[in-house]
């Protein structure tokens, strides 16, 4: 995986160093604190959430892409959280981890500024119904469409109706960037 993600991001016209564990990149943190760092959670010895705190830890400011073939919204939370510039899951299209990586660079989600991207984000969630904003609560602390359905006494079904509701009002088109704006906007 890690060699063909090098091919698509050098093809792309990115200079790819690749690193074969969370352990040599720390090793070699100095020397890509102005780069952006692709990352997958799952990795042996240190995985990606790990390694994203060292990151944070030894205070350096390389922006953190990170990936997984596991995702679910905890893992997204506790990655944004951490500081993870974007979350993306497997498999991507390959225009979706280019588009990642060059916002990242960029340092503005698709070109809007911050603050301007949470005001609209805000203005967004103020045209969800009062059950819209329960379920998107529970969401983001990272419960299943069945917890979710338990606690707030409706089915899993109508928790999927709520959800897809949830990201019709919100314009996100996944889970992890409904995840990255909420944690931007500090409801998270």
């Amino acid at each position: 995986m890690r060699r063909s993600v090098a091919i698509l991001l050098d093809a792309a016209g990115f200079a790819v160093r690749q690193y074969d564990d969370a352990k040599a990149l720390l090793d070699d943190l100095s020397r890509v604190n102005g780069d952006c760092v692709l990352a997958d959670i799952k990795m042996p010895s240190i995985d990606g959430l790990e390694m994203l705190r060292r990151i944070r830890a030894a205070g350096s400011p390389v922006r953190v892409v990170m990936m997984t073939g596991h995702g679910d919204v905890a893992t997204a939370v506790r990655a944004m959280k951490l500081g993870a510039w974007d979350f993306i899951e497997k498999p991507f299209a390959s225009e979706a981890l280019i588009h990642a990586i060059r916002t990242a660079f960029i340092g503005e989600p698709d070109g809007i500024a911050p603050d301007a991207e949470i005001h609209v984000f805000l203005e967004r969630l103020a045209q969800l119904s009062e059950r819209e904003r329960e379920v998107l609560q529970e969401l983001l602390r990272g419960k299943t469409n069945k917890e979710i359905g338990r606690d707030l006494e409706i089915s899993p079904r109508t928790v999927e109706t709520y959800r897809a509701r949830i990201m019709m009002k919100t314009l996100c088109e996944s889970i992890p960037e409904l995840v990255r704006v909420a944690v931007r906007a500090g409801l998270v």
